[in-house]
């Protein structure tokens, strides 16, 4: 089931995810497609914006993994008229979550912490995808097997909250190396 509020209380927010992702089991039908498409994205995966959400998210998707790292990617689209900045994300999978870009640097890539958030123009579109800004899961604590459903929460400049669930799939790509923290 997708979850699409805005609201300003973040504590009942990640409850209620904590809830769902107790809950939550794999659908158990694996994909080997690197990103999802209307076809390969359940119904329930696609989170269309209310007439107060000013995100909508479309064809979200996490990369599978046991542990460690893992990745989630979508694409941000503003239904406002105004400039929409993504400064957090949150999953109960993963007590540490980031949001980061890859540079490059002299022909090799370097995943770093996105400084500032992720800018979605006003009425525009940001795709978060594998080699690019997409949202990084450190220290993943619980298995995400393939056609497993996540749910997540992005969290916006002015405080306001975004939820939506990604489905699990198999993706080799996104090797990224590690810069430092800063």
């Amino acid at each position: 089931m997708t979850i699409m509020t805005v609201n300003r209380m973040l504590p009942a927010v990640l409850a209620a995810l904590l809830a769902a992702g107790a809950c939550a089991t794999p659908s158990g039908t694996p994909s080997g497609a690197p990103a999802a498409t209307p076809a390969a994205t359940p119904a329930a995966a696609q989170a269309p914006a209310s007439a107060a959400t000013p995100l909508s998210i479309s064809d979200p998707w996490v990369k599978t993994a046991r542990s460690g790292m893992s990745a989630a990617f979508a694409t941000l689209v503003n239904t406002t008229g105004e400039e929409v900045t993504v400064v957090a994300a949150s999953t109960p999978v993963s007590p540490s979550v980031e949001l980061h870009e890859v540079v490059g640097d002299g022909g090799a890539t370097t995943m770093r912490r996105k400084q500032g958030g992720v800018v979605i123009p006003a009425g525009g579109r940001h795709v978060l995808q594998p080699g690019g800004d997409h949202i990084m899961l450190m220290n993943v604590r619980t298995a995400i097997e393939p056609g497993a459903e996540v749910p997540f929460t992005l969290t916006l400049k002015d405080g306001r909250t975004v939820s939506f669930t990604a489905v699990a799939k198999d993706f080799a790509g996104a090797n990224e190396s590690y810069a430092p923290h800063e």
